[in-house]
C-alpha cells in the first residue's frame, strides 16, 4: 500500500522519520511530503494557500495508479480531507492523527500570530498544557531548532468542498491530547467543531495518550497505530 504522510505545521517530511520504520517493515511504500513553503526557512511563503497544499496532495495521489492511504498530522487533517473531497475514489482510508476533518468555510486556525506571509511557531506559553505532554525540554529544543514557518494562507483559508462521496471515505482518528470518548461526546451532543467528522459513515477511534506531537514523543507507537490501521483497510 501506498501510504501519504502529511504533516502538521512547521514541520517536513523529516517529522515522520522515527514513524515510518515499523510501516516499511511491513512492505508498505511511504511517502512523507515537504508541501509548498515548507522546503527551508528561506523558502518564499508568499501566496500560499490551503488550495495549494491540498493540490500537492492531490498531485501525489494522482502519480500512482492504485488508492492510496493518507495520513494527516494536526493541520495536516485538513489538508487530507481536502484530497479525499477532491479524490475520493483513489483514497482508501484516511488516518487523522491528533486531528481531523475540517468542514466547509472552516480555517484550520486563524489566530496564530503571524509576521507578513508566514507563521512563524510560537513561544510554547501560547500553546495549552495538554499539547505539551511529553514533550520535553530536549524535544522542545529539536522541535524549535527544525521548525520552518507556516505559510499564512494556509493556516487562514477557508476549507472548500464540493463531493460529498468524502464521507464515504473509511477514517481513522488517532487521538491523543484528548481522549476519543471526549470525541464521540461531542459528536453526540452536535458540537459544530467535529460536525464534518460526524458525517464521515465509517469511523474508527485509536487512543496513544499523549500531547500534539506523538511523532517526536510516541513515534513507535504512533508508527503502530497507523499499520493497524492501514492492516485494517
Amino acid at each position: 500500500m501506498d501510504i501519504i504522510l502529511v504533516p502538521g505545521f512547521w514541520l517536513d517530511a523529516s517529522s515522520w522519520d522515527q514513524v515510518t520504520p515499523p510501516l516499511t517493515a511491513a512492505g508498505h511504500k511511504v511517502h512523507p511530503l515537504t508541501l509548498p513553503g515548507l522546503e527551508s526557512a528561506q523558502a518564499p511563503r508568499a501566496g500560499i494557500g490551503l488550495r495549494t497544499h491540498i493540490d500537492a496532495v492531490v498531485a501525489k495521489i494522482d502519480s500512482f495508479d492504485a488508492p492510496v492511504v493518507l495520513v494527516g498530522h494536526s493541520g495536516g487533517g485538513a489538508i487530507i480531507h481536502g484530497a479525499v473531497d477532491a479524490r475520493p475514489e483513489r483514497v482508501s482510508r484516511a488516518i487523522y492523527v491528533d486531528s481531523g476533518p475540517l468542514g466547509e468555510g472552516g480555517v484550520i486556525n486563524d489566530e496564530l500570530p503571524a509576521d507578513g506571509d508566514e507563521v512563524p511557531l510560537p513561544p510554547w506559553e501560547l500553546f495549552e498544557d495538554e499539547d505539551l505532554t511529553d514533550l520535553t525540554e530536549g524535544l522542545r529544543a529539536m522541535f524549535r531548532g527544525r521548525a520552518i514557518p507556516q505559510p499564512r494562507g494556509v493556516a487562514q483559508d477557508r476549507q472548500q468542498l464540493r463531493d460529498e462521496r468524502r464521507f464515504e471515505v473509511p477514517a481513522t482518528v488517532i487521538a491523543c491530547e484528548f481522549p476519543s470518548s471526549m470525541l464521540t461526546g461531542m459528536i453526540a451532543e452536535g458540537h459544530p467543531y467535529v460536525a464534518e467528522l460526524g458525517r464521515i459513515r465509517d469511523v474508527e477511534y485509536v487512543d496513544l495518550p499523549t500531547g500534539h506531537w506523538p511523532q517526536f514523543t510516541k513515534p513507535a507507537e504512533l508508527g503502530a497505530a497507523i499499520l493497524a490501521a492501514v492492516d485494517r483497510t
